[in-house]
Protein backbone atom coordinates (compact mmCIF):
# COMPACT_ATOMS: atom_id res chain seq x y z
CA UNK A 1 0.00 0.00 0.00
CA UNK A 2 1.16 3.53 -0.79
CA UNK A 3 0.12 6.86 0.67
CA UNK A 4 -0.65 9.51 -1.93
CA UNK A 5 -1.13 13.24 -1.51
CA UNK A 6 -2.92 14.89 -4.44
CA UNK A 7 -2.13 18.58 -4.78
CA UNK A 8 -4.07 21.24 -6.61
CA UNK A 9 -1.77 23.66 -8.48
CA UNK A 10 -3.13 27.23 -8.62
CA UNK A 11 -3.34 28.73 -5.15
CA UNK A 12 -1.95 25.59 -3.53
CA UNK A 13 1.53 24.91 -4.87
CA UNK A 14 2.04 28.22 -6.64
CA UNK A 15 0.67 31.74 -6.63
CA UNK A 16 0.08 32.41 -10.31
CA UNK A 17 -2.52 35.11 -9.83
CA UNK A 18 -0.55 37.58 -11.95
CA UNK A 19 -0.41 35.34 -15.00
CA UNK A 20 -4.04 34.26 -14.78
CA UNK A 21 -5.56 37.68 -14.10
CA UNK A 22 -3.53 39.45 -16.78
CA UNK A 23 -4.34 36.78 -19.35
CA UNK A 24 -8.02 36.87 -18.41
CA UNK A 25 -8.09 40.64 -18.86
CA UNK A 26 -6.32 40.22 -22.20
CA UNK A 27 -9.14 37.94 -23.36
CA UNK A 28 -11.88 40.18 -21.99
CA UNK A 29 -10.43 43.19 -23.82
CA UNK A 30 -11.47 41.48 -27.05
CA UNK A 31 -15.09 41.37 -25.89
CA UNK A 32 -15.40 44.97 -24.73
CA UNK A 33 -14.65 44.48 -21.04
CA UNK A 34 -11.56 46.61 -20.29
CA UNK A 35 -10.14 47.25 -16.83
CA UNK A 36 -12.16 44.67 -14.94
CA UNK A 37 -12.07 44.63 -11.09
CA UNK A 38 -9.27 42.48 -9.67
CA UNK A 39 -11.77 40.76 -7.36
CA UNK A 40 -13.61 39.51 -10.46
CA UNK A 41 -10.46 38.49 -12.33
CA UNK A 42 -9.26 36.46 -9.33
CA UNK A 43 -12.43 34.35 -9.53
CA UNK A 44 -10.91 32.81 -12.66
CA UNK A 45 -8.14 31.23 -10.60
CA UNK A 46 -8.85 27.54 -10.13
CA UNK A 47 -12.12 26.68 -11.93
CA UNK A 48 -12.22 25.62 -15.59
CA UNK A 49 -11.80 28.84 -17.58
CA UNK A 50 -14.72 28.32 -19.95
CA UNK A 51 -17.07 27.87 -17.00
CA UNK A 52 -15.85 31.14 -15.46
CA UNK A 53 -16.41 33.10 -18.67
CA UNK A 54 -19.95 31.70 -18.81
CA UNK A 55 -20.70 32.30 -15.12
CA UNK A 56 -19.25 35.78 -14.66
CA UNK A 57 -19.81 37.32 -18.10
CA UNK A 58 -22.75 35.40 -19.50
CA UNK A 59 -20.83 34.01 -22.47
CA UNK A 60 -22.38 31.23 -24.50
CA UNK A 61 -20.46 27.95 -24.48
CA UNK A 62 -19.07 28.73 -27.93
CA UNK A 63 -18.01 32.23 -26.88
CA UNK A 64 -16.47 30.86 -23.71
CA UNK A 65 -14.20 28.46 -25.55
CA UNK A 66 -13.26 31.23 -27.98
CA UNK A 67 -12.34 33.39 -24.98
CA UNK A 68 -10.20 30.57 -23.60
CA UNK A 69 -8.32 30.44 -26.91
CA UNK A 70 -7.79 34.19 -26.68
CA UNK A 71 -6.63 33.84 -23.07
CA UNK A 72 -4.04 31.28 -24.12
CA UNK A 73 -2.54 33.60 -26.72
CA UNK A 74 -1.09 35.62 -23.86
CA UNK A 75 -0.85 32.88 -21.26
CA UNK A 76 1.40 30.54 -23.24
CA UNK A 77 3.76 33.41 -24.09
CA UNK A 78 3.86 35.29 -20.77
CA UNK A 79 1.30 34.17 -18.20
CA UNK A 80 2.68 30.67 -17.66
CA UNK A 81 5.89 32.25 -16.35
CA UNK A 82 4.19 34.81 -14.07
CA UNK A 83 4.04 32.72 -10.92
CA UNK A 84 5.93 31.93 -7.73
CA UNK A 85 6.19 28.92 -5.48
CA UNK A 86 4.66 29.47 -2.06
CA UNK A 87 7.36 29.88 0.62
CA UNK A 88 8.17 26.57 2.29
CA UNK A 89 6.37 24.47 -0.34
CA UNK A 90 9.46 22.79 -1.79
CA UNK A 91 10.63 21.83 1.70
CA UNK A 92 7.17 20.43 2.44
CA UNK A 93 7.22 18.30 -0.71
CA UNK A 94 10.75 17.07 0.02
CA UNK A 95 9.73 16.08 3.56
CA UNK A 96 6.82 14.05 2.21
CA UNK A 97 9.04 12.33 -0.36
CA UNK A 98 11.58 11.49 2.35
CA UNK A 99 8.75 9.88 4.30
CA UNK A 100 7.96 7.65 1.33
CA UNK A 101 4.79 9.47 0.28
CA UNK A 102 3.74 9.46 -3.38
CA UNK A 103 2.94 12.91 -4.77
CA UNK A 104 0.48 13.88 -7.48
CA UNK A 105 -0.55 17.15 -9.09
CA UNK A 106 -4.28 16.95 -9.79
CA UNK A 107 -5.40 20.14 -11.50
CA UNK A 108 -7.94 21.57 -13.91
CA UNK A 109 -5.12 23.43 -15.65
CA UNK A 110 -3.92 21.84 -18.91
CA UNK A 111 -1.09 19.38 -18.33
CA UNK A 112 1.21 21.13 -20.80
CA UNK A 113 1.12 24.36 -18.77
CA UNK A 114 1.25 22.53 -15.45
CA UNK A 115 4.49 20.79 -16.38
CA UNK A 116 6.10 24.09 -17.43
CA UNK A 117 5.19 25.71 -14.12
CA UNK A 118 6.51 22.79 -12.08
CA UNK A 119 9.78 22.75 -14.02
CA UNK A 120 10.18 26.52 -13.72
CA UNK A 121 9.87 26.25 -9.94
CA UNK A 122 12.21 23.27 -9.63
CA UNK A 123 9.67 20.80 -8.26
CA UNK A 124 8.74 18.76 -11.35
CA UNK A 125 10.94 15.81 -10.37
CA UNK A 126 9.31 15.53 -6.94
CA UNK A 127 6.00 14.34 -8.38
CA UNK A 128 5.17 10.75 -9.19
CA UNK A 129 2.32 11.74 -11.50
CA UNK A 130 0.77 14.82 -13.07
CA UNK A 131 -2.89 14.74 -14.03
CA UNK A 132 -4.35 17.81 -15.68
CA UNK A 133 -6.87 18.94 -18.25
CA UNK A 134 -6.61 18.57 -22.01
CA UNK A 135 -6.35 21.59 -24.29
CA UNK A 136 -9.66 20.67 -25.94
CA UNK A 137 -11.50 21.43 -22.69
CA UNK A 138 -11.95 17.85 -21.52
CA UNK A 139 -10.83 16.60 -18.10
CA UNK A 140 -11.46 19.96 -16.42
CA UNK A 141 -13.89 18.78 -13.73
CA UNK A 142 -12.01 18.37 -10.44
CA UNK A 143 -13.76 15.16 -9.46
CA UNK A 144 -12.93 13.67 -12.86
CA UNK A 145 -9.29 14.74 -12.54
CA UNK A 146 -9.01 13.20 -9.08
CA UNK A 147 -10.67 9.98 -10.18
CA UNK A 148 -8.17 9.67 -13.02
CA UNK A 149 -5.24 10.34 -10.66
CA UNK A 150 -6.48 7.68 -8.26
CA UNK A 151 -7.08 5.21 -11.09
CA UNK A 152 -3.52 5.65 -12.36
CA UNK A 153 -2.19 5.17 -8.84
CA UNK A 154 -3.95 1.83 -8.50
CA UNK A 155 -7.18 2.79 -6.76
CA UNK A 156 -8.34 3.09 -3.15
CA UNK A 157 -8.13 -0.66 -2.59
CA UNK A 158 -4.34 -0.49 -2.67
CA UNK A 159 -3.65 3.06 -1.53
CA UNK A 160 -4.53 5.83 0.92
CA UNK A 161 -5.24 9.26 -0.57
CA UNK A 162 -5.42 12.83 0.69
CA UNK A 163 -6.43 15.88 -1.38
CA UNK A 164 -4.92 19.33 -0.80
CA UNK A 165 -6.50 22.39 -2.41
CA UNK A 166 -7.49 26.00 -1.89
CA UNK A 167 -11.01 26.21 -3.31
CA UNK A 168 -14.44 24.73 -2.67
CA UNK A 169 -14.39 22.48 -5.74
CA UNK A 170 -11.18 20.84 -4.47
CA UNK A 171 -12.99 19.88 -1.27
CA UNK A 172 -16.11 18.83 -3.19
CA UNK A 173 -13.93 16.66 -5.41
CA UNK A 174 -12.39 15.04 -2.35
CA UNK A 175 -15.85 14.29 -0.94
CA UNK A 176 -17.03 12.88 -4.26
CA UNK A 177 -13.99 10.61 -4.35
CA UNK A 178 -14.33 9.58 -0.71
CA UNK A 179 -10.95 10.87 0.44
CA UNK A 180 -10.02 13.39 3.18
CA UNK A 181 -9.82 16.98 1.95
CA UNK A 182 -7.23 19.41 3.32
CA UNK A 183 -8.08 23.04 2.58
CA UNK A 184 -5.42 25.75 2.52
CA UNK A 185 -6.18 29.38 3.23
CA UNK A 186 -2.93 30.79 1.83
CA UNK A 187 -4.45 30.54 -1.65
CA UNK A 188 -7.62 32.17 -2.98
CA UNK A 189 -10.46 30.82 -0.84
CA UNK A 190 -12.95 33.20 0.73
CA UNK A 191 -13.35 33.01 4.53
CA UNK A 192 -15.39 29.94 5.44
CA UNK A 193 -15.43 28.63 1.85
CA UNK A 194 -13.48 25.47 2.56
CA UNK A 195 -15.44 24.46 5.65
CA UNK A 196 -18.73 25.03 3.82
CA UNK A 197 -17.49 22.76 1.04
CA UNK A 198 -16.79 19.98 3.53
CA UNK A 199 -13.06 20.26 4.20
CA UNK A 200 -11.91 17.73 6.78
CA UNK A 201 -8.98 19.94 7.77
CA UNK A 202 -7.92 23.52 7.08
CA UNK A 203 -4.58 25.31 7.52
CA UNK A 204 -3.39 28.88 7.19
CA UNK A 205 0.28 28.42 6.22
CA UNK A 206 2.59 26.00 4.44
CA UNK A 207 4.24 25.20 7.78
CA UNK A 208 0.86 24.23 9.26
CA UNK A 209 0.21 22.13 6.15
CA UNK A 210 3.53 20.32 6.54
CA UNK A 211 2.85 19.50 10.20
CA UNK A 212 -0.68 18.29 9.44
CA UNK A 213 0.28 16.13 6.46
CA UNK A 214 3.17 14.48 8.31
CA UNK A 215 0.75 13.70 11.15
CA UNK A 216 -1.84 12.25 8.76
CA UNK A 217 0.82 10.18 7.00
CA UNK A 218 2.07 8.76 10.31
CA UNK A 219 -1.47 7.86 11.35
CA UNK A 220 -2.17 6.23 7.97
CA UNK A 221 0.98 4.12 8.25
CA UNK A 222 -0.10 2.83 11.64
Amino acid sequence: MSIWVLFDLDGTLVDNSEGITKSTQFALDSYGYPNQPMETLKKFIGPPLHESFMEFYGFSKEQAFEAVDRYRVRYKEKGVYENRLYPGMKELLEALKSAGVKLSVSTSKPTVFTEKILKQNGIFELFDQIVGANLDGSMTDKTEVMQEAMRRAGGKENNTFFMVGDRSFDMIGAKNCGVPGVGVYFGFAEPGELEEAGADYTVETTEELKILLMKLVTEAEN
